[in-house]
This record gives C-alpha cells, sequence and structure tokens, in this order.
C-alpha cells in the first residue's frame, strides 16, 4: 500500500514540474498524476539505458520529470498537431 502513495506522490510533483519546466498553462491534479506517472515510467526506461537507477523519493521525482518532459515533448511534436 505504501508504494501506491509514493506513486502518487511521485506522480503529481513530476507531473506539476514538467508542466512549469516546459511552460503549459494550468492543468489538474488528475492530468499532472498521469503526466507523472506516465513520465516516471519513461523516466526508469531511460534511466537503466543509460544505468541510472532512483534509489530514493528525490531520485524518482527527477527521473520522473526527465521523464514527463521527455513525454511531453514527444506528444506536442509528433502526436498532436
Amino acid at each position: 500500500m505504501t508504494w501506491l502513495i509514493y506513486a502518487v506522490i511521485v506522480g503529481l510533483v513530476a507531473g506539476y514540474l514538467s508542466s512549469r519546466i516546459l511552460g503549459l498553462p494550468g492543468q489538474d491534479w488528475v492530468k499532472n498524476l498521469l503526466i507523472g506517472l506516465i513520465g516516471s515510467f519513461v523516466g526508469g526506461l531511460i534511466g537503466s539505458l543509460i544505468g541510472l537507477r532512483a534509489t530514493n523519493l528525490i531520485g524518482s521525482i527527477i527521473l520522473a520529470v526527465i521523464g514527463s518532459c521527455v513525454s511531453l515533448y514527444v506528444y506536442a511534436k509528433f502526436i498532436r498537431k
């Protein structure tokens, strides 16, 4: 059960930070959570490809923000036209 709370916290923070970094308009907490959870998955993949691993909350948030930024960039550039 604690992993679910951990995932929600990481998702919300990562989604919010990545939307602010990319200068997107304000989004609600559900969109931030979805963006953060997708970013967490993508960030984990990117981290494993280059040999990084998150071992604590801050590391997880950093990888999730990187993954969220990449996901939002790909979505804005290639999918949403």
